[in-house]
């Protein structure tokens, strides 16, 4: 068995990061949260001697046999409070490994109730959906609406989960809190703790008819068309939230949430940067030469006129103010730049033959 591996760290690693590595799988192996007692049983063992140095240099000296007083490898590792432990026993560090016991079993003594926040077992799930646009979409405001299968309040019961005329009771077990004391027996004692009532699943009431429809869930699953308001100057991966347009929550319970993912679409006449716009256009010899005035399209669809400088070469690049994206959730927008390209004619008629020698003859 090897320390490091067990701890998942190399064996450069410093006492920050075994530290670290170790809380990690001791809040995933601990008996209490149902993990395996005998792999926390094996990480803490490696913990308590590469977190003490001069164990940890003997250990990659000599191995694992350095604390072994003669026991054959894997045996003879018993759990100690402070100094008491007795022979080569692995002493337990209590100041090392506080954290981690308070936060499985509360403040309070051992053998005394675990405090616990009630969790809500009836809130309705978030759900997440894919939306994509396209980039025109993204100069202003607009709405989109989506058909959403999902869990839906009861139309019988709206969502009490009982039979209507007939009452919903606090549960007895719990008294309506929804948790119950359990008594649980680890490696450290017998701890009590604070679970989920069966009776109520954790609920807190219980229907005297349960509904016909519902089964007593307070819901069913149905169909629901939701309008999502999408911002100007939204751009892929940005997410939307809408509170309360997740699933239906258990017996009247909170909904959750519906997350929207925005995808913007390619353009292909537009590249977008940020906020900004990128796109080319091509312009002939002469145009690059003498000069020239030519129109292109905007996002929006109206013609932009563009001054063409007097020997433009390709490559150049004219920048339009305001012509860009709008910026998300503030004011103004981005720029627009337009890089030109001279395009090189592959059929010429003999008149423009006749028309290029004249300009050769001319150094042109």
């Amino acid at each position: 068995m090897d320390y490091y591996e067990l701890l998942g760290v190399q064996k450069t690693a410093s006492e920050d990061e075994i530290k670290k590595a170790f809380h990690k799988l001791a809040h995933k192996y601990h008996p209490d949260k149902g993990g395996d007692e005998k792999k926390f049983k094996e990480i803490n063992e490696a913990y308590q001697v590469l977190s003490d140095k001069q164990k940890r240099a003997q250990y990659d000296q000599y191995g694992r046999v350095f604390e072994q007083g003669g026991a054959e490898a894997g045996q003879g590792f018993n759990w100690a409070w402070g100094n008491g432990a007795q022979g080569d026993n692995v002493e337990f560090d209590m100041g090392d490994i506080g954290d981690v016991f308070e936060e499985f079993f509360g403040n309070g003594a051992f053998g005394g109730a675990r405090r616990t926040t009630k969790k809500d077992t009836r809130k309705g799930k978030d759900i997440q959906v894919d939306i994509e646009i396209n980039l025109e979409r993204t100069l202003k405001e607009s709405v989109e609406k989506i058909n959403l299968v999902k869990q839906v309040v009861c139309h019988r019961c709206a969502g009490v989960g009982a039979e209507p005329g007939t009452k919903v009771k606090e549960c007895v077990a719990c008294r309506g809190s929804g948790q119950v004391q359990q008594v649980k027996k680890t490696i450290f004692g017998s701890f009590t703790t604070l679970g989920t009532c069966p009776e109520c699943k954790g609920e807190g009431i219980i229907p005297e008819q349960p509904c016909n429809v519902c089964k007593g869930e307070g819901r069913t699953k149905g169909q629901e068309t939701i309008e999502i308001n999408i911002p100007a100057g939204i751009d892929t991966n940005q997410v939307i939230r809408v509170d309360g347009k997740g699933e239906a929550g258990k017996k009247g319970a909170k909904a959750g949430n519906l997350f929207v993912r925005i995808f913007v679409k390619k353009s292909s006449v537009f590249e977008r940067r940020g906020d900004d716009l990128f796109s080319f256009v091509d312009i002939n010899f002469s145009q690059a030469a003498l000069g020239d005035k030519v129109e292109m399209k905007s996002l929006e669809g109206t013609n932009i006129l563009l001054e063409v400088p007097a020997g433009t070469e390709t490559g150049k690049v004219l920048r339009i103010s305001g012509k860009g994206i709008p910026h998300f959730g503030g004011y103004g927008r981005g720029n627009l730049y337009v890089e030109f390209k001279v395009k090189t004619p592959k059929k010429l008629s003999r008149k423009q033959k006749e028309l290029f020698d004249q300009l050769k003859k001319e150094g042109i």
